[in-house]
């Protein structure tokens, strides 16, 4: 929990939340590769949607998939029908990703391209410095530009014995 001087809260994250063009493929990345489970999936009340996300005619269908501590929230619109692709850059203001801790980050490259996402590049160690120096990375992207960040320790430093050091 984080207080504020202003006086209010924040408790926690609620969810991260992804616009896709198919839900039945995303849902089943999240939950048959990633091992997420699917808790809820549901349409919406239109006019509540179109106050709330300030779009004229939105009609969505909805997802949450818990998994990893986290709820992913993944959103397809049925409706406008002049809704359209972007394609942001990971230097584009306004772009977004998950990212994930990971065991054996080759074998989840290779099962999330059965799902169409694949990597950006090969997984790379990042050098010293910063929350992940000496971690491997991979970024991955499926066709709806959903990017998800791989971070392998190395040798897997979170399942180290107490006394055991990563070399």
């Amino acid at each position: 929990m984080v207080e504020t001087e202003a006086g209010y809260q924040i408790l926690g994250t609620n969810h991260t939340s992804f616009t896709v063009s198919n839900l039945d493929r995303s849902v089943a990345f999240f939950r048959d590769c990633l091992g997420f489970t699917l808790t809820s999936r549901a349409g919406r009340d239109r006019r509540i949607i179109e106050i709330v996300v300030g779009v004229i005619g939105a009609d969505i269908e909805v997802a949450y998939l818990t998994g990893a501590g986290h709820v992913v929230e993944l959103i397809q619109y049925l409706s406008p029908d002049d809704r359209m692709r972007i394609q942001c850059r990971p230097c584009d203001t306004g772009f977004a990703h998950l990212a994930f801790d990971v065991v054996n980050i080759e074998a989840l490259i290779v099962a999330a391209g059965e799902y169409d996402f694949q990597p950006v590049a090969s997984p790379v160690k990042i050098g010293s410095g910063g929350p992940n120096g000496g971690r491997r990375v991979c970024y991955m992207r499926d066709h709806d530009g959903v990017t998800i960040e791989l971070i392998e320790s190395p040798r897997n430093a979170w399942q180290l014995a107490p006394n055991e050091s990563v070399s």
